[in-house]
Formats: C-alpha cells, structure tokens, sequence
C-alpha cells in the first residue's frame, strides 16, 4: 500500500483509511483542506477522488459503510473533554489527538458536562485505573440519558478499547466510539461520523494485525503519520508543553510478560526512523521546547537497520524490532548502517544543542549495553536518570513472569550503571504478591531493593490483567491481605531509602529544571478555581491535569501535578494575597526540588535550569532556595 505524505509549514496532516484507501487530509490553520486518495498499485477497483476541498469519510471498519459524509473541518462550536489515564505514553498520545481536534476547530472544556464529545484514554495495567473509567462511563450514561436531545459522543481511547473490542460495547451501550492506541489516526473521522449520524459502535482496534511478522509489513502502521503531523506551534505549546515534551522512539513490545497487557494492545515493537525523531525534536527545539523524554515500552531496545528500511514515496516506514539476546558491551547488530540506540542518543545531544536535558523511558535491563552507559557518561546534557523495573528479587518469580533475565543479570547492570555513572540515579518498579510469591522470595525482593538503592521505587501488588498470560494460566492465588501487608512492608524500606538519598545532598547547590509552580500552590488554586470552558482534563498518576484552550488555535495548560506547573506563579500568588511562590523542578538525577521565589519572577523562570541550594528534604522532596 502506497501513502504519499508532504509536509508543509502551519499544516496538521490527518491521515484517514477508508477500506484499502488511504486519504491524507492536510488542513490549513484557516481550516480549509486539501485532500489527496491514494491507493496501493496493487488494487484493482477503481476509486473517485475527490474533490479538492473536501474530505470523504467512510467507515474504516466495515467495507459495506453508508454513503460518505464530508469531513466537517470547523467544529468550533463543539467542546471535547478528555481524560489520559496511565504511562507517560498515553500522555503523547493524548497530545497527538489534542493537535487533531485542535486543527478541525474543536474546543476543549475541563467539564465532562458541558461537552459534546467525551472521551476517555484508557490504561489496561492496572485495575484501579480501570475502575475509575467504568466509574466514569456510568456517570456520562447517567447524563446522556437525561439530555436526550442533545447529541453526546462517548469514546474510550488506548488499551482498555483494544483489549476490550466489541466486549465494551455490549456491556456499555452508552459507548460511542472505540479506538485503540493503534488507530488513533481514525478518531477524527469516527467523531465526525457519530456527531453527523448520532451512529453506533464506531469500532477502530487493531486485533490481529497488531503482532506484524515482517519489515515490510510495517509499512501498514499509519500512526507514523500522525507522529509526524504533531503540532509544533509554540500558541498551541502554551504551559508546560511550552518546555517539556514526549518525543516517541518505539512503540509496543515484544516480550510478553506474563503479567502484562501491553504486547497485546500497543502491537508488536516498532522502531521509528531515526531522521523523524531527530526532525521532531529539532523542531520541538525551534518552538521553544528545553527538555525532551525519548518514549518506549523498552527504549533501550531501539535500534534502526537502513539496509532493511522500507520507503513508501521516499519516506522511510518504521521497522518491527528483533528479538535477541543483546550483549552487556554493545548492539551486536551496531555498523555504519545501523542506529542503535547509544547512535541516536548521541546525535539527539549532538546536533540539538538547544536542547538543555534528554531523558528517556523506560529501559529494560537485559539488553542495556555499556555502549549507551558510554554515551550518557561523555553527554553532560543527558540526565543522569535510568528508571530500570526489577520487579522481582526471586529468580523463580522472574522466571515466571517471563522477565528474561535473573537476580544476577540485573544486579550486574546496576553495578555497570555506578562504574560508568557514579552520580546517576536510579529508580525501579517491584511487583509483589505474584503467584506463588513465598515469603522467602518476598524477603528476597527486599534484599534486592535495599541493595538498590533506588531514589524512588513504583511499588505495585499483583492484580490479575484480563488478556494476559497470567490471567489465563496462572491462578492469583496470593490473599489480598498479605499483598498489602508486603506492599507496605517494601514501601516502608524504599521511603527509608529515599530519605536517606535525599538526606546526603543538604548543603549541595543543584542544578534544577523549573517546571513550575509546587503541589501545595496547585492545590491551593485547584480548590478555589472553578472549571472552565475550552479545557482538556488528564489524569496522570492520580493527579488531575487541564489544558485549557483560550481560543481554536491556544492552549494553556493548568496542572495539578504536585512537578509540574500549574497557572501563573504571579496570578496564584495575588490570588493567595502573598508575593512569594514556591515553585518545584527537577534535578538531572530526576529529584523533585522545591523552593521559594517572588513571583514576580518566577514566570520568567519556568524552563529553565537554575541552581538551588539544598536545606531540608523529605523522603521525595528536596527543599531548598534560589541561588541564581
């Protein structure tokens, strides 16, 4: 199948798949489109294209769909809520649908109530984030069915959608729209299609095309285009995407934890093309962007063979990755036409120099060559930061859950990780209560943990995930209240260890990235601020996020993210009646730093990196003040 793709300055490029038709629609900030139906060479009907102007629409889902309906390129008087729950990837893909909607001419609101089109982007982990969505699905039902003459479009977004499929729909008839992390290029139109129609069951998952077997078939993934088409305007950037930003490098995975769902609804591991990356980030760089986090389920894993790349109309298509059994030293595939990850963190630090910080997420320990722990150690822009999950200190459990790797390999890796970067920090994620879990296995854990020494460790007790292996062939047999009093027992020795990390740099002026305002300023103006229109509600971590868009074309974000900035540090401290403002950051070794600052110019501070002489900590919080 053949896509032509032309980028072009103040153009969001939105991708469609009608059938076996591809139909890229490039519209104007001004809102008018211009669209271009290409089909594979290989197909023998034969299609209309249309008209210069206007968009066809059909159902991507069903080859029998109804007559098409033009693409409706200004819904300015339609209000979009969304909600991300879960991993940071979700995130970007909530700002890539942002972006979407931005370019039809959608408003936002932080209010579910006032919205036309409600939407949900759902995480498949963990079970309390699941609850939270139903919890929410019930209440939009309750509101649609006491505003019945208003048209109301419900969709559930990410991993839950594709896990789920038509599942969702029979047991929430109130669902609209179901897309899957894989086909988010399809939201616009499935919206469009449900606001014209007031249809049901718009469905767009992958299924089982979703484990792709070959280079060539990655050809197939249309959401390389809608990475490419982000939107870069600084308007549009406004709050802390003005200054950090999610730039990915992969996609899926390939390793097939027992315990996990994401093989099973982000697909197979693909590896974008290093020159998109490095464009994004360039670009994101020009509008104002100082640090940028690289995103994978496995980023180290990346790795990009020219040789073998696959060009559709000169563009080069990502590539599903191997899997191998890496080396300790270097890729064993590295070579001149080869970019493996230590490459591409390179050039990123090289040929960006506007950026100030890189960071990346998440790695997996069995393949984290010394070539990458090279490249972090001799790029001082880098951060010294490497969240590494154990998940387990028993070799038994790891075998179990298909980690790949034993208690050694790992501990050699953190020995690896303090010869090349003494100063790094380090952070982990522990499962506790798996199948099986003994007492003595659940000792070893803590042992593994206090060895560590990580800054901050996730702790999580096992909750069978419909859809994995586990769930299928390995009963929970581990009572609830022994995982909570192992989980407590593990959170109880990290915090010990947290405080005493943070303890050790009292006295120490730190480099620290402002990211904005604190968590007691946020809280503070989230209790007293009421919603408002032409706002985007996220929920990342458990903690509310909005992104309020001020016009069609301009978003600010308000968080509540006790790291990241909320409103303006000057309007928070006139509301609170004070001229000070505590302001929060972090540290390259990824350690939330907070301080106080006039807020006169704390807003002048907000994306850049100022030293702060440490005073006081807690367990994972330094406390300090402005040395600039």
């Amino acid at each position: 199948m053949h896509v032509r793709y032309r980028e072009e300055p103040s153009i969001c490029g939105v991708l469609f798949i009608s059938n076996r038709v591809i139909e890229v629609g490039f519209f104007n900030l001004d809102g008018r489109c211009r669209n271009h139906c290409l089909k594979s060479a290989s197909i023998d009907a034969q299609f209309t294209k249309p008209n210069l102007g206007s968009c066809t629409n059909r159902d991507p889902m069903n080859s029998t769909a109804a007559t098409p309906l033009p693409l409706q390129t200004d819904r300015s008087q339609d209000l979009v809520f969304l909600e991300t729950f879960g991993c940071q990837m979700n995130v970007l893909d909530s700002e890539l649908v942002i972006g979407q909607l931005n370019a039809l001419g959608y408003g936002f609101t932080d209010n579910w109530r006032d919205a036309n089109v409600i939407l949900f982007n759902t995480c498949s982990v963990r079970e309390h984030a699941e609850d939270k969505v139903y919890s929410r699905l019930g209440r939009v039902a309750q509101q649609k069915k006491a505003e019945e003459d208003r048209t109301i479009v419900l969709g559930v977004i990410g991993c839950m959608a594709e896990r789920d499929g038509k599942d969702m729909i029979r047991r929430y008839p109130q669902v609209d729209i179901l897309c899957g992390p894989g086909e988010l290029d399809k939201l616009p139109m499935l919206i469009d299609n449900a606001m014209k129609t007031n249809c049901k069951s718009a469905i767009a998952i992958q299924g089982n095309t979703s484990r792709r077997s070959s280079t060539l078939a990655a050809a197939e993934d249309q959401l390389e285009l809608l990475d490419l088409s982000r939107s870069f305007n600084p308007d549009i950037r406004a709050g802390v995407d003005r200054f950090s930003s999610y730039v990915r490098v992969t996609r899926g995975c390939n390793k097939f934890c027992t315990y996990c769902v994401v093989p099973f609804t982000r697909g197979a591991e693909m590896h974008r093309p290093p020159e998109h990356i490095l464009d994004e980030c360039k670009r994101l760089a020009d509008a104002g962007v100082k640090e940028i986090t690289l995103l994978g389920q496995t980023v180290n894993h990346y790795r990009y063979e020219h040789d073998h790349a696959t060009l559709i109309d000169s563009i080069a298509q990502p590539q599903k990755g191997r899997s191998y059994q890496g080396g300790h030293e270097r890729d064993p595939f590295e070579g001149d036409r080869v970019t493996t990850f230590a490459n591409l963190l390179y050039r990123v630090h090289e040929e960006i120099p506007a950026l100030e910080r890189i960071r990346f997420v998440t790695s997996f320990p069995r393949d984290f060559g010394n070539d990458v722990l090279e490249v972090i150690r001799d790029c001082p822009r880098i951060c010294r930061y490497i969240h590494v999950p154990a998940q387990s200190g028993s070799n038994r459990m790891l075998d179990m859950m298909n980690r790949g790797y034993t208690v050694e390999e790992y501990r050699d890796f953190v020995e690896r990780i303090r010869e090349f970067i003494p100063e790094a920090q380090i952070a982990g994620d522990m499962i506790v209560g798996f199948p099986t879990e003994t007492d003595a296995e659940f000792d070893l854990t803590v042992d593994l943990l206090k060895w560590c020494k990580y800054k901050n460790c996730f702790v999580f007790k096992y909750s069978a995930r419909p859809g994995t292996t586990a769930y299928d062939k390995i009963p929970d047999d581990i009572p609830d209240d022994v995982k909570k009093y192992r989980n407590n027992i593990l959170l109880a020795a990290q915090a010990e260890i947290s405080n005493s990390i943070h303890a050790g740099f009292i006295g120490q002026t730190l480099d620290v990235f402002v990211e904005g305002i604190s968590s007691l300023e946020a809280r503070t103006q989230t209790k007293s601020k009421p919603h408002e229109h032409n706002a985007v509600g996220l929920t990342v971590g458990g903690k509310d996020i909005r992104v309020v868009s001020q016009s069609p074309r301009t978003m600010e974000v308000i968080n509540t993210n006790p790291a990241v900035p909320s409103t303006s540090p000057t309007a928070v401290a006139t509301a609170s009646g004070s001229g000070f403002v505590q302001m929060s950051g972090r540290t390259s070794g990824d350690l939330i730093t907070v301080f106080d600052m006039p807020a006169a110019a704390a807003d002048a501070m907000i994306g850049r990196i100022v030293p702060i002489e440490i005073h006081k900590n807690a367990a994972l919080t330094l406390f300090g003040r402005y040395r600039g």
